[in-house]
């Protein structure tokens, strides 16, 4: 089984939402209107892979840390 791990480094983040924009499927604005992620997603397919990648190379601040398992 593959898995896709997901971290934001939340202190770090200005909540730009450009992976919101990238990855609308593991990142999102919670009802405060702060960044909310999943932690990771079980059998990801190549197009969430693809995605969640693109998150953390626009990422602004360089605050998400995807590894593959």
């Amino acid at each position: 089984m593959a898995r896709l791990d997901i971290e934001v480094d939340l202190p770090v983040c200005q909540d730009h939402g450009q992976c919101v924009i990238a990855a609308p499927q593991a990142f999102w604005f919670d009802e405060q209107g702060r960044l909310a992620h999943v932690d990771g997603i079980d059998d990801p397919s190549a197009d969430d892979v693809a995605a969640v990648e693109e998150a953390a190379d626009i990422c602004p601040l360089q605050a998400i840390l995807v590894t593959r398992r």
